[in-house]
């Protein structure tokens, strides 16, 4: 700690220091059907990815690329301090939007919301993944640029130098016995010494990215937990979905019959009311024609 902030105190005054900003929102859970405080933490969270993340995983290639290049001692002294609290926040920051896109995943509320929710927090996610995986790009390819120059420093020291020793020197950015006696065979003894420095300060560079490209593959593991469940959860939502459209298709046939035998039903009724309409008219015919039979009779 005492070191970062000593770090944070030399680049108080540097003109290129970059200062990662809160980012807005309280990150808390916004569960059931309020949907504005869900799109106010997603709209928090993206502004940090583009605003934040983004441009300071280019400053950390820049600062990376001066380090490489620097020939100023006190320059590149400040340039790693810089490095190394940049770097610092940086952590801070993805470990900070990783725990809030987690948040956002895991709200609930109604089935359809629910899947809304998951939706946008997967595309967030993607950006999310896609910004890091750009850094993961940039320490990378920074590890190989570093690992190039200490080989080169080393073969000032010892031209002749084997793979294997090479390797050696790459592994444990001492080289030991072999610089030792590289060192007291060589006619150069200055340059050498410079270069044996140089080796010793490119392997701790070396070891910086190797944690950070750890820490970066162990969030992308736990983004990749997250995926599983997030497609098992999506998956659960349609199911439900599709049983329900299931459901809402049985009843709308269910209605349909039912209109279907209500008016069977009711052609039905209005059919027997004129068969009993008929039936009364003819019984009333023939009772009329018999009255009148009988009154003519007497």
């Amino acid at each position: 700690m005492d070191r970062l902030a000593a770090s944070r105190a030399q680049r108080a005054g540097n003109a290129d220091t970059i200062e990662l900003g809160n980012i807005p929102g309280n990150g808390a859970a916004q569960n059931g059907d309020d949907m504005s405080g869900f799109y106010n933490e997603v709209g928090a969270v993206r502004d940090a990815i583009r605003s934040q993340l983004v441009p300071t995983v280019t400053r950390i290639g820049d600062l990376h690329s001066r380090t490489l290049n620097s020939t100023d001692e006190a320059a590149l002294q400040r340039d790693k301090a810089n490095l190394d609290a940049i770097m610092e926040e940086t952590r801070k920051l993805t470990t900070e939007l990783n725990k809030r896109i987690k948040a956002l995943e895991r709200q609930g509320g109604s089935e359809g919301l629910a899947l809304v929710r998951r939706q946008q927090a997967a595309a967030l996610k993607s950006e999310f993944k896609e910004a890091v995986e750009n850094y993961q790009r940039v320490e990378q390819q920074y590890r190989q640029r570093y690992r190039e120059r200490m080989e080169r420093q080393f073969k000032i020291v010892k031209p002749d130098a084997t793979p294997e020793e090479v390797q050696a020197v790459l592994e444990d950015g001492q080289g030991g016995q072999i610089f030792a006696q590289a060192l007291r065979n060589t006619t150069r003894y200055g340059e050498s010494r410079a270069a044996y420095r140089e080796v010793q300060e490119r392997h701790e560079e070396v070891q910086r990215i190797e944690k950070t490209l750890t820490e970066l593959a162990q969030l992308f593991n736990d983004m990749s937990i997250l995926v599983e469940e997030q497609e098992e959860g999506i998956n659960v939502i349609n199911t439900n979905a599709a049983d329900a459209n299931r459901d809402t298709e049985k009843a709308v046939q269910q209605v349909d019959k039912a209109v279907i035998s209500a008016k069977r039903a009711r052609r039905m009724r209005w059919i027997c009311f004129f068969i009993i309409l008929i039936i009364l008219v003819i019984i009333a015919i023939v009772v009329a024609i018999e009255v009148t039979n009988n009154q003519k009779k007497s």
